[in-house]
């Protein structure tokens, strides 16, 4: 291995780019982040959320792969256990990027036990690794009887299986492990399996592209630590490839292969594996000079935040496939916009300002950060969003299945994720190119590097996100010349995104002001988002920067349909949303006033941890009977920032609200189901039993528009529904209407169903039903002898091979 400074490694693991050192090719990131061992953070927002990560995610993590057989799996691989593989065939992924996120916390703060654990667990991988370096517990357990998705042979199934999936998170982790301990056992690992793949792809051996883009990231990171040049080829390799038919069949645009990177100007497909694949060209662009990737990867974003990016810096609008919409296709209710997703915009845009120095790519990954990012896990840091609709009807969006964040999930990649991303953080606050050091993120705490061989500290005090008044002592050990360039964030210029996607609707009157030792210095940012300054600085200089942060009203381009007439608020970077726990239990029928005045208080979140809320005079709309006109009432609106939602219990929440009473929503009446509470046999966790009664009427049996329940993934059982009311009810009819979402989906109608009441404590079936249909795109509706009870349950018998689901289901009383 080539002698390389750790110090510049470490900063390539959460950056994911660094200025090689002795392995550098002729060409690589012009800009270089500081790295994250050499920052600290002393602020009351992000340390928070880091000792957090480190005392309570970190472990939860760890004791859920456990729980759940992820651990054992490698275990039995290397033969050290028996059993059958448990979970799902890419589980091992999880694995690998709950040590990353391990390796990251050891090198900021020494844990002796945590060390002991992670030796011991690499222990296990070593295990699992066959001879010649394969590594993959799905086959390696029972290759005779691995799961059909993964085939019988090795890449057989490369579009679906994984393989090369997990072991790029294996190869990121274990750069990660060396580089935080010096320690080579996970490394070696990792070199074993890397030139396994080196000698069976390739051009002249097998033409593939992974299914899932990872490894590209992760060859560039063993690349930089070992000097081999066959990683960063193949890396590039795999790139090339995307879109190439000559010597394989291509995946098409689910997986960005429908044609070369080169071609393509429109994001889609999956939206994780798209900002995996963006991230892995940028590295190869920035490590070969390929002016063509930077080209394409202009052209991407330029669309992606002009079309296809929420507020919130979310990415995915569509559930199905978790990917990307239409142009301008933005749901704000089925929105996926997942948690992994808005990790991948933040390394992608971070990829891009390296490559070319511009503020708007900070922009953007500050907006995912504070917003699409941290919604996806608890203030707590136990629990977890999947997914991260921008409205939700009483419950988390179709998230889980009932209320709230959840501490794990059959699919868990998301709470793996963060607990890799967060002890990262610190690494993207300062970056330097020559002589010049870029202040990215406005964080409070100190950083200690070096510039033109003069060690300096730049010490920030700010409450930032809350407040833009920041100060930054600038202490050089000794006289010296450089540039210190001032990102200046889009919002405070009056723009929220370097596009036309969203506009604010309100003028700030108030200046940025920057002054340097009191005196002040023009404010007024560059073409890049940046005000430079270039001064001999000295110990004992002072900097500050006042960021004016007005609340700001912001609406979207006429061609988003959902958020048309409608209004979001923002102060600072953080977006706002409306929860039903402030507001007396619902806000879709809430409006805001023409020219809100906004009133600011803290409001408790979870103990110990309050937020400021804004409240504004505002108006909500009532149905008090169908054959009545509509009541408005004046009523005051309150908003808080949308990463906090969903912490005190269920309840309805909107980003965009009504700009005025004809969009709001009507509270609805009420109906028996509506009133009634639900409880299922058994719920996906993507999905949600209050979308059987929340009265969202659908288009067809495949409506994605709207929240669905399914019993998936079960299948041939028999499942149940049921609704239960605190008052006996009359009921004399059935209307439900089921969920299909064939062809590429598992769900079809029930093979058979079937309607019993509560008497006492016996259930019965209703007595002269008519038909028990199963006909799709329509309510089924069944009529029966009106019965007294305080609980009706609808029971189905799926069929062998499909599960089932309901988008609605209707209760009447009889005739």
């Amino acid at each position: 291995m080539s002698t390389i400074s750790p110090v510049q490694l470490l900063l390539a693991l959460c950056c994911s780019s660094i200025a090689a050192a002795d392995v550098s090719a002729d060409r690589d990131y012009p800009i270089v982040p500081v790295d994250f061992t050499r920052t600290s953070f002393e602020d009351g927002f992000w340390k928070y959320r880091l000792d957090i990560n480190r005392q309570v995610t970190l472990p939860a993590n760890f004791k859920k792969s456990e729980e759940t057989g992820r651990i054992k799996n490698f275990a039995k691989a290397g033969g050290l256990m028996e059993g059958k593989h448990e979970g799902i065939f890419f589980n091992d992924s999880d694995v690998f990027k709950i040590v990353e996120g391990a390796a990251y916390t050891l090198a900021l703060e020494y844990d002796a036990e945590l060390d002991a654990y992670l030796d011991n667990l690499i222990s296990i991988f070593a295990a699992a690794q066959e001879e010649d370096g394969y590594l993959y517990t799905a086959r390696t357990i029972d290759p005779e009887n691995a799961p059909a998705v993964v085939g019988r042979e090795r890449w057989e199934n490369i579009r679906v299986a994984h393989e090369l999936y997990n072991v790029g998170h294996m190869y990121e982790a274990a750069v990660a492990h060396y580089l935080a301990t010096g320690k080579r056992a996970f490394l070696d690992v990792a070199i074993k399996n890397a030139d396994l793949i080196c000698r069976v792809f390739g051009p002249g051996r097998k033409y593939a592209a992974p299914g899932h883009q990872e490894i590209e990231i992760g060859l560039v990171k063993l690349y930089r630590v070992t000097g081999n040049q066959s990683y960063l080829d193949m890396a590039r390799f795999f790139i090339e490839q995307r879109g190439n038919a000559e010597n394989r069949e291509i995946f098409g645009d689910y997986c960005q292969d429908h044609k070369p990177l080169v071609e393509q100007d429109e994001v889609v497909g999956h939206s994780v594996r798209a900002g995996y694949f963006y991230a892995g060209a940028a590295d190869i662009a920035a490590l070969t000079g390929n002016d063509a990737y930077i080209a394409a990867l202009d052209r991407l974003w330029e669309n992606m935040v002009g079309k296809k990016m929420y507020l919130t810096g979310g990415i995915g609008a569509m559930r199905q496939g978790e990917q990307f919409g239409a142009n301008y296709e933005l749901p704000n209710e089925s929105a996926y916009a997942e948690t992994c997703a808005a990790i991948a915009n933040i390394l992608w845009n971070q990829r891009m300002f390296l490559l070319k120095g511009e503020a708007k790519y900070i922009d953007i990954l500050e907006r995912a950060l504070y917003n699409g990012f941290l919604v996806g896990v608890s203030l707590t840091g136990d629990t977890f969003f999947y997914v991260n609709p921008l409205a939700a009807d009483g419950y988390a969006g179709f998230n889980h299945g009932v209320a709230g964040r959840q501490p794990w999930f059959d699919c868990s990649c998301c709470p793996t994720n963060v607990v890799r991303f967060l002890p990262s953080l610190r690494g993207y606050v300062y970056a330097v190119r020559d002589d010049a050091v870029f202040v990215n993120l406005y964080i409070a705490g100190e950083s200690k590097f070096t510039v033109k061989d003069v060690p300096i500290s730049l010490a920030q005090h700010t409450d930032y996100p809350w407040d833009g008044n920041i100060r930054i002592a600038v202490a050089p050990e000794k006289e010296a010349d450089f540039e210190l360039r001032l990102r200046i964030p889009g919002w405070a210029t009056g723009h929220p995104v370097p596009s036309d996607l969203y506009r604010y609707t309100d003028k700030n009157d108030s200046e940025i002001t920057i002054a340097v030792n009191g005196k002040p210095v023009a404010a007024t940012p560059d073409a890049t988002g940046y005000v430079s300054l270039r001064r001999t600085w000295r110990p004992g200089d002072l900097v500050e920067m006042n960021l004016p942060m007005p609340v700001r009203r912001v609406v979207a381009h006429d061609a988003v349909e959902s958020d048309r007439n409608r209004i979001a608020v923002e102060r600072g970077p953080i977006v706002y949303c409306a929860e039903a726990v402030d507001n007396n239990g619902r806000v879709m029928h809430r409006f805001l006033a023409d020219t809100p005045e906004w009133e600011m208080a803290q409001t408790a979140i979870i103990p110990g941890v309050a937020v400021p809320a804004l409240t504004s005079e505002g108006g909500a709309v009532y149905r008090d009977a169908a054959d009545q006109p509509d009541r408005v009432e004046n009523e005051p609106v309150t908003l808080i920032p949308y990463f906090a939602w969903a912490h005190r219990g269920a309840g309805e929440m909107q980003v965009w609200l009504a700009k005025d009473a004809a969009t709001a929503q009507p509270a609805p009446l009420p109906t028996l189901a509506s009133t009634a509470r639900v409880s299922v046999s058994h719920v996906w966790q993507s999905d949600t039993p209050a979308a059987l009664n929340d009265l969202r009427e659908p288009s067809a049996s495949n409506d994605a528009s709207i929240a669905r329940f399914t019993w998936w993934p079960h299948k041939g059982t028999r499942e149940w529904v049921q609704y239960t009311w605190d008052a006996p009810v009359s009921v004399g009819e059935s209307a439900v209407y089921w969920f299909d979402d064939a062809p590429q989906g598992g769900c079809r109608a029930p093979k058979s169903w079937d309607l019993h009441y509560l008497f006492g404590n016996e259930w019965l079936p209703v007595q002269s039903p008519s038909e028990y249909d199963t006909a799709l795109n329509q309510y089924n509706v069944v009529s029966f002898t009106p019965v007294t009870t305080t609980a009706l349950r609808l029971s189905v018998r799926l069929q062998r091979d499909f599960s089932a689901g309901i988008l609605e289901w209707k209760i009447l009383e009889g005739k």
